[in-house]
C-alpha cells in the first residue's frame, strides 16, 4: 500500500520505514540491509546526537525541563529523562514536540544525501505514530519476535531489569496494532542465519522498487 498523500514531483529512492518494538533486532536488521547495499538513516542514532554533550536539542530541553534533566557535561541525563516520561505523559508530548522536528529536518537531509543508494532504509521505532515519517515511505517493515525475547534482549544489553522492559513495552505501540500496519514483516526468534535470509529476500525485493517520497 502507498502511504503518500503527496508525492514529490521529483523522483527519490524508495523509501521504507523500518520499525520495531524495542528488543526486536531494528538496529541488527538495519545493519543487515546497509551491508547489502541500502542507504539507511536512522532516527535514534541522530536523536542520541541532538542530545549529546552540547548537542542541539539541548539548550531546548534544558529550557522546557530545567537542569536537573542536563548532566554535567552538558548532555540529556536519560534515566532522569526516562523516569520522568514514563510516570508524567505531558512531559513526554513536551519532549516529543521539541525533538521530533529536529530528527524530521535531519532525517530528510540524510535522504536526500543517500539517493545513490538503491533504496534506503528509515529505522523510526514510533513509526505508527509518527504521520510526518509515515509521508516519507512507501512501505512499513516490521521487526517482530515474542515478548519474552524483547525483555531478555533488553535486559542482556543494559542495565534494565525486567520489570522496567516490561513497562517500556506496554508504552509502546501494541504490538497487534504495528502488525496490522506493516506491508512487511521480518519474524527474528529464530538464528541469525535465518534473519539474514529474510532481510536477503526484501532486499531483493527493494531494490526492484521504482516509486516516489514525499521529500517534503
Amino acid at each position: 500500500m502507498s502511504l503518500v498523500t503527496e508525492p514529490d514531483p521529483h523522483r527519490h529512492k524508495p523509501c521504507i520505514g523500518l520499525t520495531g518494538g524495542i528488543g526486536c533486532g531494528k538496529s541488527t536488521v538495519a545493519r543487515m540491509f546497509a551491508e547489502l547495499g541500502a542507504g539507511v538513516v536512522d532516527t535514534d542514532a541522530i536523536a542520541h546526537r541532538l542530545t549529546q554533550a552540547d548537542g542541539a536539542a539541548i539548550p531546548a530541553i534544558r529550557d522546557a525541563f530545567g537542569d536537573g534533566y542536563i548532566t554535567t557535561d552538558g548532555a540529556l541525563d536519560r534515566k532522569q529523562m526516562r523516569d520522568l516520561i514514563f510516570s508524567d505523559a505531558r512531559a513526554k508530548l513536551r519532549l516529543e514536540q521539541l525533538l521530533h522536528p529536529l530528527i524530521l529536518e535531519q532525517s530528510r537531509v540524510q535522504l536526500r544525501q543517500l539517493q545513490g543508494a538503491p533504496y534506503i532504509i528509515i529505522v523510526v521505532p514510533l513509526l505508527p505514530e509518527s504521520p510526518a515519517f509515515r509521508k516519507l515511505v512507501q512501505r512499513i517493515l516490521a521487526v517482530d519476535c515474542e515478548p519474552d525475547s524483547q525483555v531478555a534482549r533488553v535486559m542482556r544489553r543494559s542495565s534494565l531489569g525486567e520489570t522496567e522492559v516490561r513497562n517500556i513495552i506496554a508504552r509502546q505501540t501494541p504490538r497487534a496494532e504495528r502488525l496490522s500496519l506493516a506491508d512487511d514483516i521480518i519474524h527474528n526468534d529464530a538464528s541469525l542465519a535465518d534473519l539474514a535470509g529474510q532481510v536477503t529476500a526484501l532486499h531483493q525485493r527493494y531494490a526492484r522498487m521504482q516509486t516516489t517520497i514525499d521529500g517534503g
